[in-house]
């Protein structure tokens, strides 16, 4: 087991590695980016001055603009190259791509990811101040939602057919098939928009005032918070897993095995969690990982932006409109380094669940 896990964990090398290099050239060849930004915020500026002169001396500043048309940017003209010149070297854009590149791979191997473009915090002091966010709402949301789809789907396996499993299943399915943000402004509308009731808060992870409260108030004032986020969350992950785990145990509850431990006089319990239970969550945990990541970072997005809570989501979201490489990479490659991990714990617990399982003499 020790040679796998060694194995696996030299394969994040080469995995990272083209990930990395695949985005990479794909943001390089997408315009819009941070001297493109700066430039036109430029001449935004340009324009306005203008906008305050005479004809005269509008037409001064066209001739002026037009003087100069060297640069390869896009609304560069008019700006003096040397000034062109000056933002590439702010923003690390004087050098070829494939020095860039390569540099960018150096300093990654040290978990060095520079600093934002635009806000010029580094981008690890970032992911670390917007991480807890994403974690808090991410944790509760995977807890609540095996705690309540794993037993929900063992019900509804062993009482296949009955008037609860159909509808459990009508209630499952009208669940999955609202979308996510459109349920998230539906609560707020309902619970924190006034309209109705204002039950709980319209926005943020705390009150102004949390500092000064106690401990107990402060456990309370977090709660009230995430109890919509949260609730928004759930809703969108329990359906998926509640039908895995149902057609994953009624596959196990008709094979052979489970007539014979019948047959033996075991009680339905004894069968189902002792032989069933096993062999059935194996198929649940290998979704684990994909799980998380979605829970933790892509599922959240929309929600952080809705209830306006400053996590990681949040923060990839506005890199990439931003044009913020420095951020986007930065969290791509924190995201796909959990992933390959988390992907790694996937297998060795399906290892501790059921033992027969051995990668390694598969891999052989």
């Amino acid at each position: 087991m020790a040679a796998y896990i060694l194995r696996r964990l030299l394969l994040i090398i080469p995995t990272l590695l083209g990930i990395l290099t695949i985005n990479f050239l794909i943001i390089q060849a997408a315009p819009g980016g941070p001297v493109e930004q700066t430039i036109a915020n430029l001449q935004g500026l340009n324009a306005s001055a203008t906008s305050r002169f005479d004809g005269s001396a509008q037409s001064d500043f066209s001739n002026a603009s037009t003087s100069t048309n060297d640069s390869s940017y896009r609304g560069a003209r008019g700006l003096d190259p040397q000034l062109i010149k000056q933002i590439e070297a702010q923003f690390g854009f004087d050098k070829p791509a494939h020095e860039r590149f390569f540099q960018m791979l150096k300093n990654y191997l040290v978990f060095d990811f520079g600093e934002s473009l635009f806000s010029g915090k580094k981008v690890t002091d970032l992911i670390i101040e917007k991480l807890p966010v994403s974690i808090s709402l991410g944790l509760w949301t995977t807890l609540i939602t095996y705690l309540v789809a794993v037993p929900l789907g063992i019900k509804k396996a062993v009482r296949d057919g009955t008037p609860f499993d159909v509808w459990t299943s009508s209630v499952i399915i009208v669940g999955y098939a609202i979308p996510n943000f459109l349920f998230a402004i539906l609560l707020i509308v309902l619970f924190a928009g006034g309209t109705y009731f204002s039950w709980f808060p319209l926005r943020g992870l705390t009150s102004p005032d949390f500092d000064q409260m106690t401990m107990w108030g402060q456990i309370k004032d977090y709660f009230w918070h995430i109890t919509l986020p949260v609730l928004v969350s759930v809703i969108g992950s329990f359906a998926t897993l509640s039908m895995l785990t149902k057609n994953s145990f009624l596959d196990e509850i008709n094979k052979q095995y489970v007539v014979t431990a019948r047959a033996k006089g075991l009680t339905e319990n004894q069968v189902l969690y002792g032989h069933v239970f096993r062999n059935a969550m194996l198929l649940i945990i290998a979704g684990m990982p994909a799980a998380l990541i979605g829970i933790f970072f892509t599922g959240s997005m929309l929600i952080e932006v809705i209830f306006s809570l400053d996590g990681i989501g949040l923060l990839g979201y506005e890199a990439v409109i931003k044009r913020d490489y420095p951020v986007i990479f930065g969290t791509l490659y924190i995201f796909t380094l959990i992933g390959l991990l988390l992907k790694l714990v996937s297998d060795l617990t399906y290892v501790a669940v059921d033992p027969r399982i051995d990668f390694e003499s598969r891999e052989n």
